[in-house]
């Protein structure tokens, strides 16, 4: 849970992050690669999981990578994605109420 406010700079850049997942697409190559055994899952699997050609599952992973959500790494033909903990612990952070003050009994 968020202990104060954010700065400009911060929600800046968490929102970048909440944008990129705004797309169903983007959040379902997230989720491929965050249940991928091992940590990280190769671009060829990721395109077959869709009916989209590959320049648009890359262009989604750029936007992804972008925001600093996952990231990559050539190997021969083939790129390997795997995700960035740090950056979605950052989003769920702010997302966490399980630990906020208990608003019982207020009146708004």
């Amino acid at each position: 849970m968020v202990t104060e406010a954010l700065t400009a700079e911060t929600a800046a850049g968490l929102a970048r992050g909440f944008k990129a997942l705004g797309d169903p697409v983007r959040l379902r190559l997230l989720s491929l690669i965050a249940a991928r055994a091992g940590g990280e899952v190769c671009v060829c699997e990721l395109t077959d999981a869709f009916t989209l050609t590959g320049p648009t599952i890359s262009h989604h992973l750029k936007v992804l990578r972008e925001a600093g959500l996952i990231d990559c790494q050539r190997r021969g033909t083939w790129v390997y994605y795997w995700i960035l903990p740090a950056r979605l612990a950052a989003l769920s952070q702010l997302l966490d109420v399980s630990t906020a003050p208990s608003t019982a009994g207020a009146t708004g």
